[in-house]
């Protein structure tokens, strides 16, 4: 069997467990209306031809856990292992969803055999991650304080749960019980999660703060500082750590490696450029995730600004024009991405040249250009590029070409990346449904 498998995701997230993620790339259609994913119009084009731009990926692995945001602390998950055809499992409310007072910002992560969620009344919940049963639930909203927020995130490690919240406070609690084990009081609110390694963890606040905190007892071990901005876009990011470094990115544009033992800068870069004339350019926040992956750093901003930096030196390797509010994924020697406008992208990691490029679908009604989609990922699993968008459409790419495997509409919107463990891949949606797949 060909393993560039054809992912159909299920319709509706909401179908009965029977819906299946079946085909092969070869395949006759499938019935049914088609609704396009793809606009006529890109920015970008492909850069190399011929041999150069066969891409040639690692197999498949299986990864147990999904600890944190973005995966690992180093945010290279690389290339995972899930099923040939994947199917609907179960499917759980997490609690409050998206609305117009606050919004659902916290991907899943998935440690012990369970997944953990924060919802948007500041509520952590725990489900067995073979039945969706729920283990047990946990409110961390202060007292006195209102139970809508938007942001914050999950992180674990060593049976600790690390939660970041919009209260200007990290809470840790135990992982087998949602018992609270100690508040820390920060210099604001966080919008992204934590990241947790080696009995750190590093949280970035609104004020463009750094805090490293002992996992243990929750005391800042130190404070890093960058540019504080009036306005960024809705949403964070969290650091990525390697080693001994932890890079950290700001709503400033600036990124800062960093020891993580006491805060002394390594190096730092700015990832913004003069060349975009509309009035989101002001905004320089680099919302994605940055990279960490075998000596390099891979980082995107929204200013339009794509860069490879040599971890220990902190010498610029390539330098690319591309935004985006998107973590970028990398597999193998390549760097799967979606820009600012909504191109799928395909680079090589090594000089950053474009390999394939796909147009994704950039408004809900394409021709009053009304309804901005956004898409979430992409994620890589089992020779499938999973993307998903806000506008309620799942999508899977070959990684190899970059062509439509299949699409399908869901029951809401999507707006986080999902996460991928044991086989299984999780969805949740702006209504806060999580839904499991295997």
């Amino acid at each position: 069997m060909n393993i560039r498998l054809v992912l159909v995701v299920a319709a509706a997230l909401g179908l009965s467990a029977c819906s299946d993620w079946l085909g092969e790339k070869e395949a006759p259609p499938l019935p049914g209306k088609r609704i396009s994913v793809l606009t006529g119009e890109q920015a970008l084009a492909t850069e190399v031809n011929g041999e150069a731009a066969a891409i040639k990926l690692p197999p498949p692995e299986p990864n147990d856990d999904w600890p944190q945001a973005g995966g690992y602390s180093n945010h290279a998950m690389h290339h995972m292992q899930v099923g040939d055809h994947l199917q609907r499992v179960w499917r759980s409310s997490i609690g409050e969803g998206s609305g117009k007072r606050a919004k659902l910002l916290a991907q899943p992560i998935v440690a012990e055999g369970r997944v953990f969620t924060l919802d948007s009344a500041a509520e952590i919940r725990a489900f067995d991650a073979r039945t969706g049963a729920e283990v047990w639930s946990v409110d961390i909203t202060p007292k006195g304080e209102d139970d809508t927020f938007s942001g914050g995130g999950l992180a674990y490690e060593d049976g600790q749960l690390f939660v970041s919240t919009g209260f200007a406070q990290v809470v840790s609690l135990d992982a087998s019980n949602g018992a609270v084990l100690w508040r820390q009081t920060l210099s604001g609110p966080m919008r992204g999660a934590p990241t947790v390694r080696a009995g750190r963890v590093f949280v970035i606040t609104v004020d463009n703060q750094t805090h490293a905190l002992a996992a243990e007892d929750g005391a800042v071990l130190w404070t890093h500082q960058g540019i504080s901005e009036v306005a960024s876009l809705l949403g964070g990011t969290s650091p990525a750590v390697d080693g001994n470094v932890v890079v950290v990115p700001y709503s400033s544009g600036e990124l800062f490696a960093l020891r993580i033992d006491n805060g002394t800068v390594l190096w730092q870069e700015q990832l913004t450029t003069m060349r975009r004339t509309d009035g989101a350019a002001t905004l320089t926040d680099i919302r994605a995730r940055p990279i960490i992956d075998r000596g390099r750093v891979y980082a995107i901003g929204h200013a339009d600004f794509l860069l490879a930096v040599d971890l220990r030196s902190g010498r610029r390797l390539w330098e690319r024009e591309i935004g985006g509010i998107q973590s970028p994924w990398v597999g193998g020697d390549y760097l799967f991405l979606v820009s600012n406008n909504n191109e799928a992208v395909a680079l090589d990691a090594k000089t950053g040249k474009i390999i394939w490029v796909t147009q994704l679908q950039v408004w809900d009604d394409e021709e009053d250009h009304t309804g901005r989609i956004v898409w979430t990922g992409p994620i890589l699993a089992s020779d499938r590029l999973i993307l998903a968008s806000s506008h309620g459409r799942l999508v899977s790419l070959s990684p190899y070409t970059g062509a439509v495997l299949g699409t399908e509409k869901a029951s809401d919107g999507v707006s986080i990346a999902p996460a991928v463990a044991q086989g299984s891949v999780y969805f949740l949606t702006d209504d806060a449904d999580l839904v499991a797949y295997r």
